[in-house]
């Protein structure tokens, strides 16, 4: 049987700015969840080697929240899911394209519509409160 992490979190929170100034609003994602099939799950963003599967995206009060699970099948999850469960690595970063936004924030963009590509696990997140937690692990039969 294959070893997972299972995590969750946010990867996203609105009305927060991030390290360039941008602020995403609350519905941002709406449609992007509505209409996308698939949301990869990478590690630093790096699109040639999925790590995982995200089995919940959704937008609740605070942002996008994500639930999955890191899969050890390859070396970059092998990688990722090592560094995630000894603590060395916990934030989340969203790789978008944006569809709507205006000036308005104090420093950059107010996000309104975005087209979700994918949510990273990542050593640096653009918005350091996008952080991961660990969900308790299935106990493995012997």
């Amino acid at each position: 049987m294959p070893q997972t992490l299972l995590i969750e979190g946010h990867a996203s929170v609105f009305d927060l700015a991030d390290l360039a100034g941008d602020v995403v609003r609350h519905g941002a994602f709406a449609a992007s969840l509505r209409d996308r099939r698939n949301v990869p799950m990478l590690f630093q963003h790096e699109a040639s080697e999925p790590i995982g599967v995200w089995r919940e995206l959704r937008e609740d009060r605070r942002g996008l929240y994500v639930r999955g699970e890191i899969l050890a099948e390859g070396p970059r999850g092998r990688t990722a899911l090592s560094l995630v469960r000894s603590g060395a690595i916990d934030g989340l970063s969203i790789g978008f394209r944006t569809k709507r936004f205006s000036g308005r924030a104090p420093r950059g963009r107010e996000l309104i519509e975005l087209d979700l590509w994918e949510v990273s696990i990542v050593t640096f997140p653009m918005l350091p409160q996008a952080r991961l937690r660990l969900l308790p692990q299935p106990a493995i039969a012997a």
